[in-house]
C-alpha cells in the first residue's frame, strides 16, 4: 500500500518560510517522479512543483518559482518542498503526490499522478 504523508504545515506571518516534508513508504521511491499541488478554499487544485526520480530536473509553477525549492532524498524516501517570503495567497491545503509513468516531461497536470497524500494545511497571515 502506497502512503504519502504530509508535514511541516502551520500558521506562518507573510514574509516567512515553512519548509513541508513528504515521507513515502510502499513504493520503490526512486521509480516515481514527485510533486507537490495546492488547494486554497473555493478554489481548484494546482500544481506547484515536481522533481524527477534523480532529482535532477525540477518544475515550477511560474507564481512560485523564485520562491520554492522542490528537493528530494532517496534513501530517505523523502521529498521536501521549501516556501520563502510566503504571502496570504499562498495560504492553501499543500499536498505531495506521485507519478509512476515515465514521460519525456515533468507533468503539472493533478491526472497524471497517481498517489496522493492527505494534505497539510499552510496559513499565511497578513
Amino acid at each position: 500500500q502506497v502512503l504519502l504523508v504530509e508535514s511541516g504545515g502551520g500558521l506562518v506571518q507573510a514574509g516567512g518560510s515553512l519548509r513541508l516534508s513528504c515521507a513515502a513508504s510502499g513504493l520503490t521511491f526512486s521509480d516515481y517522479v514527485m510533486g507537490w499541488f495546492r488547494q486554497a478554499p473555493g478554489k481548484e487544485r494546482e500544481f506547484v512543483a515536481a522533481i524527477s526520480r534523480s532529482g535532477e530536473s525540477k518544475y515550477y509553477t511560474p507564481s512560485v518559482k523564485d520562491r520554492c525549492t522542490i528537493s528530494r532524498d532517496n534513501a530517505k524516501n523523502m521529498v521536501y518542498l521549501q516556501i520563502h517570503v510566503l504571502k496570504p495567497e499562498d495560504t492553501a491545503v499543500y499536498y505531495c503526490t506521485a507519478d509512476r509513468v515515465r514521460r519525456l516531461l515533468l507533468s503539472d497536470s493533478q491526472y497524471a499522478y497517481d498517489y496522493w497524500g492527505q494534505g497539510t494545511q499552510v496559513t499565511v497571515s497578513s
